[in-house]
């Protein structure tokens, strides 16, 4: 079967038939290869002085080269992607955590009924008591606490913490379905034109 020198063929075997090398990335030298350095260059690798090399697709798809239709542009002989992937939180979507069965409240002690009450506070009157009657300033500072607290209503608490955090961090595996099989390239053949 005749085919054109540099062809990328599936085989069933584990080896190369006579013509062919494994597609596993070795470095040929130009001298023994011209023909071939002149199809593949160094898009595979080497230093394009003395050596190139195949391509390297043990443990990697194929994918066309080009600019698809809303998807990023590929160059020949681009390696990349991953087979698993760790998310962080900018992957995640926008979500919330609730936090349930939480109570707070908020009381203040007032002095009640106030005793030696002024209206502005001193070292010695300095708690909120209950304000007087009558016109004029109210004296609402007493020298003493009333005997039991006033729950004051309308007043808000902030009250802030952590959710327990959860989870092991362990990436996610992202690989498709795969059989493993023998690529092989063309060492030698038909040299192929340009149309």
């Amino acid at each position: 079967m005749e085919v054109f020198m540099g062809t990328i063929q599936p085989f069933a075997f584990n080896f190369a038939p006579n013509g062919w090398a494994l597609c596993s990335g070795q470095t040929l030298g130009i001298s023994q290869y011209q023909a071939l350095f002149s199809l593949l260059g160094t898009y595979y690798g080497g230093n394009g002085t003395t050596n190139f090399m195949l391509p390297n697709l043990q443990g990697r798809t194929l994918l066309g080269q080009g600019n698809g239709l809303g998807l990023t542009p590929r160059v020949i002989g681009e390696v990349a992607g991953t087979e698993n992937v760790t998310p962080t939180i900018n992957n995640l979507p926008t979500h919330s955590h609730t936090m349930a069965g939480l109570t707070a409240s908020t009381t203040l002690q007032l002095a009640n009924p106030a005793s030696n009450p002024v209206n502005t506070p001193t070292s010695t009157n300095s708690f909120i008591g209950t304000s007087g009657t009558g016109p004029g300033a109210a004296n609402i500072y007493s020298d003493q606490l009333g005997a039991s607290p006033i729950p004051v209503k309308g007043v808000s608490t902030t009250i802030d913490g952590t959710i327990s955090p959860t989870g092991n961090g362990l990436p996610l595996a992202i690989m498709n379905p795969f059989l493993a099989i023998n690529f092989s390239i063309a060492l030698n053949g038909l040299f192929p034109s340009r149309n």
